[in-house]
């Protein structure tokens, strides 16, 4: 999910930088509601995990 949010923000800015400003506006928006939600899904279960008691692994 954050690769698409980061996919997102390359077209918003190439867009941007081409003069396109609506779908530079519409990406950029996208990659921020998918960067949110991969944050949002990152903490759950990361508390989830450290909740649970589990040891952190490399």
């Amino acid at each position: 999910m954050l690769y698409y949010a980061l996919v997102f923000l390359v077209v918003a800015l190439i867009a941007g930088f081409l003069g396109f400003g609506g779908v530079a506006f519409a990406a950029a928006g996208i990659a921020k509601i998918l960067f949110f939600v991969f944050l949002l899904i990152f903490l759950v279960t990361l508390i989830s995990h450290l909740l649970r008691g589990g040891a952190v692994r490399s």
